[in-house]
């Protein structure tokens, strides 16, 4: 258990996290709202083709960029819980849709980070609390 005395440590921690999380999601969010094509057979692989893949991925884009925002001004466990299941989500889609195993695994800390954050939010809490 991490002590009291250690809670600025453990703010910066989750500072730090908070910027991954943030940054991860900003970046790819940008990619998506500019429509990457390499991106669409992500969505290619769900049944969506076309304008309203492009309007999609552009739709996700905006989302992701507005989740990146939030985790710097307040992360909420909701809206972090709703990015380890997107992060995993679009991690696995690489060999759903014929790519190695290995881009997976090379996307794990897409969703880690956050969960881990998570985590260490709720240690927080708890020390707040108790």
């Amino acid at each position: 258990m991490i002590k009291t005395s250690s809670t600025g440590f453990l703010n910066k921690i989750i500072w730090l996290m908070r910027i991954g999380v943030c940054l991860t999601f900003l970046g790819h969010g940008i990619i998506a709202f500019n429509v990457n094509p390499k991106w669409l057979l992500y969505l290619q692989t769900v049944g969506l083709t076309g304008e309203f893949a492009m309007q999609t991925m552009k739709f996700i884009g905006a989302l992701d960029i507005l989740i990146a925002i939030s985790i710097l001004i307040k992360p909420m466990k909701q809206v972090l819980y709703w990015c380890v299941f997107w992060a995993f989500l679009t991690a696995l889609m690489r060999p759903l849709s014929g790519e190695s195993i290995l881009q997976f695994v090379e996307r794990g800390a897409n969703w880690i980070l956050p969960l881990a954050l998570v985590l260490l939010i709720s240690i927080k809490e708890k020390q707040t609390l108790g």
